[in-house]
């Protein structure tokens, strides 16, 4: 092409930009929220969508539990461990394994918990997590998970992205981008942390290479919600109105010349921010719930506090229409004091686990909102000692082939347990069931077929599940 040629289309596109009051200014009445027009309309990327089918749930919780808790000391009773104790397993059954720490060889480490059946199912769950056991009959117990990785990061990208590779999209933000958001002044995707940190990090919430509009935004429960949400003492709310008004006139000008979307992302969130700095403090103002609230959830009382303003603020969003809310709990990897730390971990996060579905459930919420429980993958049956001074210091290594997650809720088949599990816990013997298979499951739930929820990028159609994953029906109510 000569340089004349790229002049005459450059010509066109000016032409084509500024010929009847151009086509930036329809491109501007066509992207301002009707708070700007007086329309009334809402034409931001985070509009509602209706589903392709109708749909069980409306909204997501997923209390992520980073780390990898213990199935084998929470959920999977295994009494025919007491037998192995102290030996290792036959070689038939460790040879091939894939483990991160451990030798193949490693002794057997029975579970000194007591389990019990809770509810009319008659499901057994430990004496660590005697709340979320008394919602036994709302749960759907998945006792035959597994996944394809055997560390943490790739465990949780696979858990949340479907894919150990970095920069794919996220379960969220797949939610969002297929949904949109029925709340005008938060963001649809919101991520509440607790603990020490995840090893996935932002990438557990990550748009990969959807629009950012997508991606999880993260709350604090004290303080400003969001950091830099607040305005400097010495600027209005007039002044800074005026300031965006000025740079979504530019953004305007430069996405009608460039047609690139994450400009439009980027209005989107400049005008969210505005909204939220109204709305988003009325969330951790909890001055209207009432006394038995927050004594229930635990909010007033420690080690519970973090966890259960966490689980109240999930409800309270949901409530204010947000799509899809991440909470984070962190750190579940207990490769050595497992007892302890185990315990710890459950005395933080039992009692407002089981307040969140109970109050939801009270609410009339729990049929529309979908709750998932659980970590990237399990531990072993087989012990772990890193520090032979200590005798406590026996752990669990990391377990991809068979462990525990839960779901409850909108379009889930409550008070049953799915899958099983050999004696020693070691490998599944009924209904497996991978990661794939709960995403495609999520997905069905919200009204999705996981096959045709695509993104076209990079010259393919991408999926949250990748190219392969079923929807488990024994999950459906």
């Amino acid at each position: 092409m000569t340089f004349q040629e790229f002049k005459q289309i450059h010509s066109r596109r000016l032409f084509l930009r500024d010929c009847a009051g151009g086509l930036g200014t329809i491109a501007l009445a066509n992207l301002l929220n009707g708070s700007a027009l007086g329309a009334g309309k809402r034409t931001d990327p985070l509009a509602p969508k209706a589903p392709p089918f109708a749909p069980k749930a409306k909204n997501v919780i997923f209390m992520f539990m980073e780390g990898a808790p213990s199935q084998v000391d929470l959920f999977d009773p295994k009494p025919e461990l007491k037998k192995w104790q102290g030996q290792p397993l036959p070689p038939s059954m460790t040879s091939q394994l894939k483990l991160a720490f451990i030798k193949p060889t490693a002794a057997v480490l029975a579970s000194p918990r007591e389990f019990k059946p809770y509810g009319q199912c008659g499901a057994e769950y430990s004496d660590f997590i005697t709340h979320t056991a008394s919602c036994a009959d709302d749960i759907c117990l998945i006792r035959s998970m597994y996944t394809d990785a055997f560390n943490h990061h790739p465990g949780q990208l696979l858990l949340m992205s479907g894919s150990t590779q970095i920069g794919r999209p996220t379960l969220g933000a797949w939610t969002l981008y297929g949904l949109g958001s029925e709340s005008e002044n938060l963001p649809g995707f919101v991520v509440l942390s607790s603990g020490v940190g995840t090893s996935g990090g932002e990438s557990n919430f990550s748009s990969g290479f959807l629009p950012s509009t997508y991606q999880g935004v993260q709350f604090r429960s004290a303080a400003d919600p969001i950091v830099y949400l607040s305005n400097p003492a010495s600027v209005t709310r007039e002044t800074q109105r005026a300031g965006l008004d000025a740079l979504r006139d530019l953004n305007q000008a430069h996405l009608a010349s460039t047609g690139d979307v994450e400009i439009a992302s980027r209005i989107a969130s400049y005008e969210l921010a505005f909204r939220m700095q109204m709305a988003a403090p009325e969330l951790l103002d909890f001055s209207k719930e009432s006394a038995s609230t927050l004594e229930m959830y635990g909010v007033n009382k420690e080690p519970t506090r973090p966890f259960a303003t966490n689980c109240l603020l999930a409800r309270r969003m949901v409530e204010h229409g947000v799509r899809f809310v991440m909470l984070m709990h962190a750190s579940w990897d207990q490769h050595t004091n497992l007892n302890r730390d185990l315990k710890k971990n459950c005395d933080i996060t039992d009692q407002p686990t089981a307040a969140l579905l109970k109050d939801l459930k009270q609410r009339g919420l729990l049929d529309s909102t979908l709750v998932v429980w659980g970590g990237e993958f399990g531990r072993t049956p087989m012990v772990e000692i890193r520090n032979t001074a200590d005798p406590e210091n026996a752990g669990r290594d990391h377990h991809p082939l068979a462990y525990s997650m839960w779901m409850a809720g909108g379009g889930i088949k409550g008070g049953q347990v799915v899958g099983k599990t050999d004696d020693l816990g070691f490998n599944i013997v009924e209904d497996k069931i991978h990661v794939h298979d709960l995403q495609a499951t999520i997905l069905q739930c919200l009204g999705f077929d996981h096959t045709r929820l695509t993104y076209h990028y990079m010259g393919r159609d991408f999926r949250l599940t990748d190219v392969s994953g079923n929807v488990v029906k024994k999950l459906l109510a």
